[in-house]
Protein backbone atom coordinates (compact mmCIF):
# COMPACT_ATOMS: atom_id res chain seq x y z
CA UNK A 1 0.00 0.00 0.00
CA UNK A 2 1.41 3.03 -0.91
CA UNK A 3 1.07 6.89 -0.03
CA UNK A 4 -0.35 9.00 3.13
CA UNK A 5 -3.75 9.05 1.32
CA UNK A 6 -4.67 5.55 0.82
CA UNK A 7 -3.32 5.73 5.16
CA UNK A 8 -5.69 8.71 5.54
CA UNK A 9 -8.91 6.57 3.77
CA UNK A 10 -8.62 3.04 4.88
CA UNK A 11 -7.18 3.65 8.56
CA UNK A 12 -9.93 2.91 10.25
CA UNK A 13 -10.27 -0.50 9.01
CA UNK A 14 -6.30 -0.84 8.91
CA UNK A 15 -6.06 -0.84 12.75
CA UNK A 16 -8.60 -3.55 13.00
CA UNK A 17 -6.83 -6.72 14.72
CA UNK A 18 -5.83 -9.12 11.77
CA UNK A 19 -6.16 -6.33 8.81
CA UNK A 20 -3.70 -4.41 8.55
CA UNK A 21 -1.55 -3.25 5.72
CA UNK A 22 -1.28 -6.75 4.61
CA UNK A 23 -5.09 -6.86 4.27
CA UNK A 24 -5.30 -3.59 2.54
CA UNK A 25 -2.97 -4.76 0.02
CA UNK A 26 -4.81 -7.99 -0.41
CA UNK A 27 -7.88 -6.28 -1.37
CA UNK A 28 -5.80 -4.03 -3.21
CA UNK A 29 -4.93 -6.84 -5.71
CA UNK A 30 -8.35 -8.72 -5.08
CA UNK A 31 -10.58 -8.71 -8.63
CA UNK A 32 -13.81 -9.37 -7.83
CA UNK A 33 -17.34 -9.27 -10.42
CA UNK A 34 -20.66 -8.89 -9.11
CA UNK A 35 -23.22 -9.57 -10.93
CA UNK A 36 -25.95 -7.28 -11.00
CA UNK A 37 -26.56 -3.88 -10.30
CA UNK A 38 -29.82 -3.61 -8.54
CA UNK A 39 -30.84 -3.10 -4.72
CA UNK A 40 -28.05 -6.07 -3.77
CA UNK A 41 -25.72 -4.88 -6.20
CA UNK A 42 -25.89 -1.36 -5.70
CA UNK A 43 -24.87 -2.18 -1.36
CA UNK A 44 -22.76 -4.62 -2.20
CA UNK A 45 -20.76 -2.52 -4.92
CA UNK A 46 -20.49 0.75 -2.76
CA UNK A 47 -18.95 -1.29 0.43
CA UNK A 48 -16.25 -3.13 -1.69
CA UNK A 49 -15.27 -0.16 -4.00
CA UNK A 50 -14.72 2.15 -0.35
CA UNK A 51 -12.78 -0.77 1.15
CA UNK A 52 -10.52 -0.69 -1.20
CA UNK A 53 -11.04 -4.06 -3.39
CA UNK A 54 -8.57 -3.26 -6.52
CA UNK A 55 -11.18 -4.00 -9.19
CA UNK A 56 -14.77 -4.57 -9.62
CA UNK A 57 -16.26 -5.77 -12.55
CA UNK A 58 -19.95 -4.77 -12.77
CA UNK A 59 -22.22 -6.77 -15.17
CA UNK A 60 -26.55 -5.59 -15.54
CA UNK A 61 -28.48 -5.03 -18.56
CA UNK A 62 -30.92 -3.32 -17.65
CA UNK A 63 -31.81 0.77 -17.74
CA UNK A 64 -32.76 2.89 -14.39
CA UNK A 65 -36.25 3.20 -13.61
CA UNK A 66 -38.19 4.81 -11.25
CA UNK A 67 -39.28 1.61 -10.14
CA UNK A 68 -36.28 1.24 -8.63
CA UNK A 69 -35.42 3.64 -6.30
CA UNK A 70 -36.78 2.46 -3.15
CA UNK A 71 -33.95 0.44 -3.05
CA UNK A 72 -31.34 0.18 -5.67
CA UNK A 73 -29.23 3.39 -3.81
CA UNK A 74 -26.54 4.09 -6.18
CA UNK A 75 -29.14 6.06 -8.67
CA UNK A 76 -31.53 8.96 -8.37
CA UNK A 77 -34.04 10.75 -10.46
CA UNK A 78 -31.45 12.32 -12.92
CA UNK A 79 -30.48 8.93 -13.37
CA UNK A 80 -33.14 7.46 -15.15
CA UNK A 81 -33.21 5.70 -18.36
CA UNK A 82 -29.37 5.06 -17.96
CA UNK A 83 -28.08 1.80 -18.39
CA UNK A 84 -27.36 0.74 -14.80
CA UNK A 85 -23.59 -0.43 -14.74
CA UNK A 86 -22.10 2.84 -16.75
CA UNK A 87 -24.03 4.76 -13.87
CA UNK A 88 -23.10 1.92 -11.23
CA UNK A 89 -19.36 2.54 -12.83
CA UNK A 90 -19.27 6.22 -12.56
CA UNK A 91 -20.88 6.47 -8.95
CA UNK A 92 -18.07 3.85 -7.57
CA UNK A 93 -15.25 5.86 -8.98
CA UNK A 94 -16.58 8.97 -7.58
CA UNK A 95 -16.40 6.90 -4.32
CA UNK A 96 -12.73 5.82 -4.65
CA UNK A 97 -10.89 7.17 -7.65
CA UNK A 98 -8.08 4.81 -6.73
CA UNK A 99 -9.62 1.43 -8.02
CA UNK A 100 -10.49 0.01 -10.89
CA UNK A 101 -14.30 -0.66 -12.03
CA UNK A 102 -15.72 -1.98 -15.42
CA UNK A 103 -19.00 -1.61 -16.41
CA UNK A 104 -20.23 -4.70 -18.57
CA UNK A 105 -23.83 -4.01 -20.11
CA UNK A 106 -24.94 -7.02 -21.06
CA UNK A 107 -27.31 -10.00 -20.07
CA UNK A 108 -25.73 -13.41 -18.64
CA UNK A 109 -26.30 -16.34 -20.62
CA UNK A 110 -24.86 -20.02 -20.58
CA UNK A 111 -22.80 -19.10 -23.67
CA UNK A 112 -21.01 -15.53 -22.55
CA UNK A 113 -20.79 -16.42 -18.46
CA UNK A 114 -17.46 -17.38 -18.53
CA UNK A 115 -15.81 -15.08 -20.69
CA UNK A 116 -17.92 -12.44 -18.38
CA UNK A 117 -17.32 -14.22 -15.34
CA UNK A 118 -14.04 -15.79 -15.55
CA UNK A 119 -10.78 -15.10 -14.13
CA UNK A 120 -11.97 -13.33 -10.89
CA UNK A 121 -11.08 -13.96 -7.41
CA UNK A 122 -14.70 -13.90 -6.13
CA UNK A 123 -18.27 -14.65 -7.62
CA UNK A 124 -20.86 -11.98 -6.36
CA UNK A 125 -24.64 -13.00 -6.74
CA UNK A 126 -26.36 -10.01 -6.71
CA UNK A 127 -29.16 -11.28 -9.06
CA UNK A 128 -32.93 -11.35 -8.81
CA UNK A 129 -33.90 -14.61 -10.49
CA UNK A 130 -32.69 -18.23 -9.96
CA UNK A 131 -32.16 -19.41 -13.23
CA UNK A 132 -29.03 -16.87 -13.80
CA UNK A 133 -28.01 -17.57 -10.22
CA UNK A 134 -28.08 -21.28 -11.67
CA UNK A 135 -24.94 -19.83 -14.27
CA UNK A 136 -23.05 -18.17 -11.58
CA UNK A 137 -23.03 -21.48 -9.76
CA UNK A 138 -21.64 -23.14 -12.48
CA UNK A 139 -19.05 -20.44 -13.40
CA UNK A 140 -17.71 -20.49 -9.86
CA UNK A 141 -17.98 -24.72 -9.50
CA UNK A 142 -15.92 -24.98 -12.97
CA UNK A 143 -13.60 -22.74 -11.90
CA UNK A 144 -13.14 -23.27 -8.08
CA UNK A 145 -13.62 -19.68 -6.95
CA UNK A 146 -15.97 -18.69 -4.07
CA UNK A 147 -19.93 -17.37 -4.68
CA UNK A 148 -21.12 -15.20 -2.49
CA UNK A 149 -25.04 -15.89 -2.88
CA UNK A 150 -28.03 -13.35 -1.28
CA UNK A 151 -31.88 -13.02 -1.97
CA UNK A 152 -34.28 -10.93 -0.81
CA UNK A 153 -37.86 -10.94 -0.79
CA UNK A 154 -40.24 -8.38 1.30
CA UNK A 155 -38.77 -7.74 4.46
CA UNK A 156 -36.78 -10.68 4.39
CA UNK A 157 -33.40 -11.90 3.41
CA UNK A 158 -30.87 -14.68 2.96
CA UNK A 159 -27.08 -15.15 2.53
CA UNK A 160 -24.44 -18.06 1.89
CA UNK A 161 -21.12 -18.44 1.13
CA UNK A 162 -20.36 -21.49 -1.33
CA UNK A 163 -16.85 -22.51 -1.88
CA UNK A 164 -16.69 -25.22 -4.03
CA UNK A 165 -15.82 -28.85 -2.94
CA UNK A 166 -16.08 -27.56 0.31
CA UNK A 167 -20.15 -26.34 0.91
CA UNK A 168 -22.74 -27.19 -1.21
CA UNK A 169 -23.17 -25.58 -4.35
CA UNK A 170 -26.24 -23.36 -5.35
CA UNK A 171 -27.98 -26.13 -7.15
CA UNK A 172 -27.42 -28.58 -3.56
CA UNK A 173 -29.48 -25.73 -2.11
CA UNK A 174 -32.12 -25.21 -4.61
CA UNK A 175 -32.72 -27.96 -6.62
CA UNK A 176 -35.81 -26.53 -8.40
CA UNK A 177 -36.02 -22.96 -9.63
CA UNK A 178 -39.49 -20.97 -8.14
CA UNK A 179 -42.27 -20.06 -11.02
CA UNK A 180 -41.20 -16.33 -12.22
CA UNK A 181 -43.02 -13.46 -10.31
CA UNK A 182 -42.97 -9.91 -9.25
CA UNK A 183 -40.72 -9.64 -6.14
CA UNK A 184 -41.65 -7.53 -3.34
CA UNK A 185 -39.36 -5.51 -1.66
CA UNK A 186 -38.50 -3.23 0.91
CA UNK A 187 -34.72 -0.88 0.52
CA UNK A 188 -33.75 -1.46 3.92
CA UNK A 189 -33.71 -5.92 2.73
CA UNK A 190 -31.64 -5.38 0.34
CA UNK A 191 -28.89 -3.58 2.22
CA UNK A 192 -29.20 -6.18 5.25
CA UNK A 193 -28.16 -8.48 2.80
CA UNK A 194 -26.22 -6.64 0.11
CA UNK A 195 -24.15 -5.82 3.72
CA UNK A 196 -23.74 -9.49 4.54
CA UNK A 197 -22.40 -10.31 1.22
CA UNK A 198 -19.87 -7.56 1.23
CA UNK A 199 -18.37 -8.60 4.54
CA UNK A 200 -18.55 -12.24 3.48
CA UNK A 201 -16.06 -11.30 0.56
CA UNK A 202 -14.05 -8.62 2.56
CA UNK A 203 -13.32 -11.61 4.80
CA UNK A 204 -12.27 -14.03 2.77
CA UNK A 205 -9.97 -11.54 0.62
CA UNK A 206 -8.31 -10.74 3.94
CA UNK A 207 -8.26 -13.92 5.49
CA UNK A 208 -10.23 -12.90 8.82
CA UNK A 209 -12.71 -14.34 10.88
CA UNK A 210 -15.36 -17.45 10.07
CA UNK A 211 -17.29 -17.51 6.65
CA UNK A 212 -20.38 -18.10 6.31
CA UNK A 213 -19.89 -21.50 5.13
CA UNK A 214 -22.40 -24.80 5.03
CA UNK A 215 -25.06 -22.46 7.07
CA UNK A 216 -27.75 -20.79 5.02
CA UNK A 217 -28.63 -17.37 7.41
CA UNK A 218 -31.89 -16.25 7.15
CA UNK A 219 -33.29 -12.66 8.13
CA UNK A 220 -36.51 -11.81 9.16
CA UNK A 221 -37.14 -8.23 8.78
CA UNK A 222 -40.51 -7.38 10.16
CA UNK A 223 -39.41 -9.59 13.53
CA UNK A 224 -35.94 -8.65 13.66
CA UNK A 225 -34.88 -12.17 13.56
CA UNK A 226 -31.91 -14.13 12.29
CA UNK A 227 -31.83 -17.85 11.99
CA UNK A 228 -29.33 -20.45 10.32
CA UNK A 229 -30.20 -23.07 8.68
CA UNK A 230 -27.12 -25.97 8.10
CA UNK A 231 -26.62 -26.92 4.71
CA UNK A 232 -24.66 -30.20 3.44
CA UNK A 233 -23.71 -31.50 0.31
CA UNK A 234 -25.59 -33.66 -2.16
CA UNK A 235 -23.03 -36.58 -3.80
CA UNK A 236 -25.50 -36.96 -6.84
CA UNK A 237 -25.53 -32.69 -7.84
CA UNK A 238 -25.49 -32.53 -11.08
CA UNK A 239 -23.16 -29.59 -11.15
CA UNK A 240 -20.30 -30.08 -8.08
CA UNK A 241 -21.30 -33.87 -6.77
CA UNK A 242 -17.76 -34.78 -8.86
CA UNK A 243 -15.87 -32.90 -6.83
CA UNK A 244 -13.37 -34.26 -4.01
CA UNK A 245 -15.21 -34.96 -0.70
CA UNK A 246 -18.65 -34.84 -2.07
CA UNK A 247 -21.02 -35.97 0.69
CA UNK A 248 -25.29 -36.28 1.14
Amino acid sequence: MDGEKALQRYGRQLIIEGFGEEGQERLRAAQVVIAGAGGLGSVISIYLAVAGVGKIRIIDHDIVELSNLNRQVLYGDSDIGGKKAQVAERKLRALNPEIVVEAVTETITDGNAFQLLGGFDAIVDAMDNLPTRYILNSVAVGQGVPLFHGAVRGFEGRATTIIPGITPCLKCIYPRAPQPEVTPVIGVAPAVIGSIEATEVIKYIVGIGELLTNRLLVYDGLNMEFMEIRLERHHDCGVCGHLAGSQR
